[in-house]
C-alpha cells in the first residue's frame, strides 16, 4: 500500500489478536495475572487541508539533509580529473569571455571598475543561483525510488542542491582574494553584509528550484526550458552591464528581477561601492512571495509524486 508522503504517523498499541483481547480483560479484572504481549502497529492518518510547515519535523530528519547535500557534492566531482577547480573554472572562464567580448570589444561600462572584477564578482551569485536552480529543479525526478519507498518531508529534496551549492560557492571566493589585491580593492565594513546576501541568494534559488521541481514532475518539458530561461534572465540581469545603464524612467523595472538587488548587493559588499537598498528591498519581497507561494503549490501537489513520478 502507497503511503501518503503528506501523511502525519501516529503509534498505538494494539492486540494482536481476540484471545490476546481477551486475556487482557481478564488480567485488569483479576489484577493478579499479567497481560499478554502487545503488538505495535503504525497507523498513517491523513493530514488535514492546511497548509502548515512542520519545522519539528523538518529537524528530525536533519540528518537526511546532510547525507543528500553530501551525496550531491561527492557525486558532481567524482571521477573528476580537475574535481573541485571546476566551482572555480566555470565563472572564471566566463569571466575572460565576458571580458573579451563585452569589455574590450563592446566597451560595455562598469562603473568605474576594472571590468574583470566587474564581471566576477557578479558571477558568483549568478552561477551559483543557476546551477542550484537547475540542479533542485531535475533533484525530485532523481530521487525517485527514495520518494516511493520512504516517508520523509519531500522539500528537503529541492533544498540538498541548494546546499550543496553553497560549497561551490566558497571555493569560488577564493579567487576572488587576489583579484582584490591585484586590483587594490580594499575591504570596508559593507563586507559583513555578505553573508546575508548570501542568504538571500540561497533563499531564491530555494524558492525558485522547489517551483520548477514540483513542476517537473508532470511536466518534463522543465528540464528543456529551464536552459533556455536561465539564458535569458542573465542578459535581464545587470551581470555583463550596470543597472545604471537603463533609462531612469525604466529603473523600477529593472528592479523587478530580483537578481538586480542580489548582483548589486554582492558588487557593493565586494568593491567597497554605496548599497542599492531599494533594489535590495524589492529583491527581499520578492523572494518571500516567491518562497511562499512555491511552498504552498509544493505541498498541494507533492501527495501525488509517488503516483505521477
Amino acid at each position: 500500500m502507497n503511503s501518503n508522503p503528506a501523511d502525519s504517523v501516529r503509534t498505538s498499541e494494539i492486540s494482536s489478536s481476540p484471545l490476546a483481547n481477551a486475556n487482557v480483560g481478564s488480567a485488569r479484572a483479576g489484577g493478579d495475572q499479567q497481560s499478554s504481549p502487545v503488538a505495535l502497529h503504525v497507523i498513517i492518518e491523513a493530514e488535514d487541508s492546511r497548509l502548515q510547515l512542520d519545522l519539528r519535523d523538518l529537524w528530525r530528519y536533519r540528518e537526511l539533509l546532510y547525507f543528500l547535500t553530501w551525496r550531491d557534492v561527492k557525486i558532481r566531482y567524482k571521477q573528476t580529473l580537475l574535481g573541485a577547480l571546476w566551482a572555480i573554472i566555470q565563472p572564471l572562464f566566463t569571466m575572460i569571455l565576458f571580458t573579451i567580448v563585452f569589455g574590450r570589444l563592446a566597451h560595455v561600462p562598469s562603473d568605474n571598475v576594472p571590468y574583470p572584477l566587474f564581471a566576477y564578482t557578479a558571477l558568483l551569485p549568478w552561477t551559483f543561483l543557476a546551477n542550484a536552480i537547475t540542479n533542485s529543479s531535475n533533484s525530485l525526478i532523481g530521487s525517485t525510488t527514495l520518494i516511493t519507498k520512504v516517508y520523509f518531508p519531500r522539500v528537503i529534496i529541492p533544498a540538498a542542491p541548494v546546499l550543496a551549492g553553497l560549497v561551490d560557492l566558497a571555493i569560488a571566493f577564493l579567487l576572488l582574494a587576489p583579484m582584490l589585491m591585484y586590483y587594490h580593492i580594499g575591504i570596508t565594513w559593507r563586507i559583513l553584509l555578505l553573508p546575508l546576501l548570501v542568504l538571500l541568494t540561497a533563499l531564491l534559488a530555494f524558492a525558485a528550484g522547489m517551483w520548477t521541481a514540483a513542476v517537473n514532475v508532470k511536466y518534463r518539458d522543465v528540464r528543456y526550458a529551464l536552459p533556455f530561461l536561465i539564458q535569458l534572465l542573465m542578459f535581464a540581469s545587470p551581470i555583463i552591464y550596470p543597472a545604471t545603464i537603463a533609462p531612469t524612467r525604466w529603473q523600477w523595472l529593472l528592479r523587478l528581477n530580483p537578481v538586480t538587488g542580489v548582483v548589486g548587493g554582492f558588487r557593493s559588499a565586494l568593491l567597497a561601492r554605496s548599497f542599492d537598498w531599494p533594489s535590495i528591498a524589492i529583491a527581499t519581497a520578492l523572494t518571500a512571495l516567491l518562497l511562499i507561494l512555491s511552498f504552498i503549490y509544493f505541498r498541494r501537489v507533492e501527495d501525488n509524486f509517488a503516483d505521477v513520478i
